[in-house]
């Protein structure tokens, strides 16, 4: 049995990024990207021609196509299935559409007790198409590749549900927080209840490592996020946890949050590109994994500046144990799939050199 501290003889992808995730010791951090199969991608645009993006996601064999072409194209180290952040509203009585220009928009937002009370939390099954996809990208790749499930955290999903949308004030969202406090906390038990449900399924078909989402978070002050939503976020991350895989936690603009985040107990805090790497994860003791955090308009720049970048994200990890390199947030539209194809190349030729100084470092 090869111990936390000997790397095993053959490395596989799926084994250094479930390690990367572990804090165990790797031969170089692992590397995938957030909405790595996206419009970016002719592959993904040619399939978006004849399918909209949820007709994507209820058909496994098509999410597990654009999963796997853009897993394969980019030579990384984890697929993340292709699916939807709001796939589990619908289950629990609320309909949402994807409007051009406007995002996702749910017609009936919750605004009363009343609308909470009528939610289900006994569909979560209705969602098995999600598990039949990752069974498919999990099949093809066997541990070539991580497989990574997700969903959204608590937080954001009630405040897409709350808002009926987009916000940039969560008015909506905050007055239910802070007036109607018994409603805010069924909805999220009630999102807790379906979601669980939701990753199990995920793990049970193959997912390696579940990433939460809070995509949202940022929109809150300290105080706020430790009264009104990390105990929440900390039940539904122990209860994946307890099902035997690492938990991802990710949010955007969360800088002063990220302390309190670690208290979620994940294994790996997600970091946008906003902070320097090596602050943010001495802020938390180096107590978990980190994730991140090449700011993604860098993969506009010419090569020279995002082999610079590249290289300094990786210096400032300095080979530990537990960086898994990703941007700060997803590609974005337009962005030249060759960059990012070069910076899977930049950080399997430089990520060795770091690890093997750290190895060296160490027993000396």
């Amino acid at each position: 049995m090869i111990g936390d501290g000997e790397l095993p003889l053959e490395m596989t992808g799926g084994s250094r990024f479930v390690r990367a995730c572990l804090r165990r010791p790797v031969d170089r951090p692992p590397v995938w990207f957030l909405r790595q199969a996206g419009r970016y991608m002719a592959e993904y645009r040619e399939v978006r021609r004849h399918h909209t993006l949820v007709e994507i996601c209820k058909r496994p064999e098509l999410a597990a196509e654009v999963t796997i072409t853009a897993a394969e194209k980019l030579e990384v180290d984890a697929a993340i299935i292709f699916a939807d952040l709001l796939l589990p509203l619908e289950p629990m009585g609320l309909d949402f559409e994807f409007v051009a220009g406007d995002g996702p928009v749910v017609h009936h937002p919750l605004r009363t007790v009343e609308d909470i009370d009528r939610l289900r939390t006994d569909r979560a099954g209705a969602l098995e198409y999600v598990a039949e996809a990752i069974a498919k990208v999990a099949g093809h790749f066997g541990d070539r590749m991580g497989m990574i499930g997700f969903c959204g955290a608590p937080y954001t999903l009630a405040s897409y549900m709350i808002e009926g949308g987009g916000s940039r004030n969560y008015i909506f969202t905050k007055q239910m927080m802070y007036g109607e406090t018994s409603a805010w906390q069924r909805l999220l038990d009630k999102l807790v209840v379906v979601l669980t449900a939701y990753c199990k399924q995920q793990v049970d078909a193959g997912a390696d490592v579940i990433q939460i989402f809070d995509s949202w978070a940022g929109s809150l002050g300290v105080a706020d996020y430790c009264e009104y939503v990390l105990p929440v976020t900390k039940r539904l991350v122990r209860a994946v946890q307890e099902m035997g895989v690492p938990v991802i936690y990710f949010g955007v603009d969360t800088a002063s949050l990220l302390p309190w985040m670690r208290q979620t107990g994940a294994d790996v805090i997600g970091l946008d590109w906003r902070v320097e790497l090596d602050a943010a994860w001495r802020g938390m003791d180096y107590g978990c994994a980190v994730q991140g955090n090449l700011d993604p308009i860098t993969l506009f720049a010419p090569e020279p500046v995002l082999e610079r970048r590249v290289k300094e994200i990786l210096a400032e990890a300095d080979g530990r144990a537990g960086h898994i390199f990703n941007l700060g947030h997803g590609i974005v539209p337009g962005t030249p799939v060759e960059n990012v194809q070069a910076v899977v190349r930049m950080v399997k030729a430089m990520g060795p050199k770091f690890a093997a100084r750290k190895a060296e470092a160490k027993h000396e």
